[in-house]
């Protein structure tokens, strides 16, 4: 488990030199101290090109190019083994990138089950019932190739659901959703966040998912 995450002067390396200049100078991010706890809801206001798809690439482990540091419960991730990275990503950290990363060759069905095969968290009923709600349930059986970028991205979202976790990290989630879609995930997500007693870190550069938000930062 996982009940704290504290970013410490933490910095993108090509980032390096310009600390003096806009917008680092303003990140309520970068450069300073940082701390998500459970239950809460964050959102990471970000302009193009400020590292907001890199900051979730660090917390989740992905990379490590950066300078300062990043603590799970007072933990130095950057020393963390491969085997305790297994863990978390399957126990503790959920993570929706913004490129969804779906097998196009696959169906929706079945890029779901990949996720849900290593975790054995969702039911059939479970994961049927989150593609209806989210109006997707006809494309169950359709390569992702065939779906529309929104339609996709509501897939991704089902597909990160598909695991226990303590945070859950969302890159851009809803930057092809319409209105009403942005709250059918958004309420989706947040039920699912109450239930596992959890956080949501959310980035976004304009199209903000309709959250429950208890603290808006900007990059």
């Amino acid at each position: 488990m996982i009940s704290e995450i504290t970013l410490e002067h933490t910095l993108p390396l090509v980032f390096s030199g310009m600390e003096g200049e806009e917008p680092l100078r303003s990140s309520q991010v970068w450069l300073n101290q940082v701390r998500f706890t459970l239950r809460g809801y964050y959102l990471i206001e970000a302009e193009s090109g400020t590292g907001k798809s890199s900051l979730c690439s660090f917390i989740y482990g992905n990379r490590g190019d950066y300078s300062g540091r990043i603590l799970f419960d007072g933990k130095d991730i950057s020393t963390f083994s491969i085997e305790r990275w297994c863990e978390l990503r399957q126990k503790s950290l959920a993570y929706l990138p913004q490129e969804m990363r779906l097998f196009p060759e696959l169906t929706v069905m079945e890029n779901i089950d990949i996720k849900n095969r290593l975790t054995g968290f969702r039911s059939k009923e479970w994961i049927k019932s989150a593609l209806e709600r989210m109006e997707i349930g006809k494309k169950a059986d359709v390569p992702a190739s065939r779906l529309s970028v929104g339609q996709q991205q509501r897939a991704a979202i089902i597909r990160a659901l598909c695991q226990p976790f303590d945070f859950l990290l969302i890159d851009e989630p809803v930057s092809h959703l319409d209105e009403r879609n942005n709250s059918i995930a958004a309420s989706l997500i947040a039920e699912e966040a109450d239930r596992n007693g959890a956080a949501v870190i959310a980035t976004s550069v304009g199209n903000k998912i309709q959250l429950p938000f208890t603290s808006i930062l900007s990059l």
